[in-house]
């Protein structure tokens, strides 16, 4: 039972993760540019319908992520606590942990605070601004999440 109990927190870990890095690799190298080329000054309204369906999606990968990501951790016999690690799968996971918050922060405040912003600002060039910044929130977060990645990979060979 363990094992079927681990496997499904795996996959489940997997999907959210495919969901939420996937859905900005789309958006960042396939949406925003097509609907640059084909709308051209229009791309906007395409992008934020875009955002307001992925948004939704992103949130519950957030919640499936977090709630696999525990149970995970603590059914893991290499897993000595966050406080002061004891072994190098422990670190990578406290490394981990702190690279997420700061993508989980990231996306909230892109979605709570700055879209809200942006969709209220009345001038062309803080518009802007502020639609440059958000961009480039995503981007830091498809890099964090990159990295994030990689630190899986180190933990599943330790």
């Amino acid at each position: 039972m363990p094992e079927f109990i681990m496997g499904t927190f795996y996959w489940v870990h997997l999907l959210a993760t495919v969901t939420w890095i996937g859905g900005i690799i789309f958006i960042l190298f396939i949406a925003i540019p097509s609907s640059r080329r084909v709308l051209g000054a229009d791309a906007g309204k395409l992008m934020g319908d875009i955002s307001k369906r992925f948004t939704p999606l992103a949130n519950y990968s957030i919640v499936l992520l977090a709630a696999s990501g525990a149970g995970l951790t603590l059914l893991n016999e290499q897993f000595s606590g966050i406080g002061f690690p004891e072994n190098k799968w422990s670190s990578v996971l406290l490394i981990k942990l702190v690279l997420v918050l700061c993508m989980v922060v990231v996306h909230f405040y892109r979605g709570l605070i700055l879209a809200p912003a942006v969709s209220r600002t009345t001038s062309d060039g803080r518009k802007k601004s502020l639609q440059k910044l958000s961009l480039n929130l995503v981007k830091a977060n498809l890099v964090i999440g990159v990295l994030v990645l990689f630190l899986s990979g180190i933990m599943s060979t330790s």
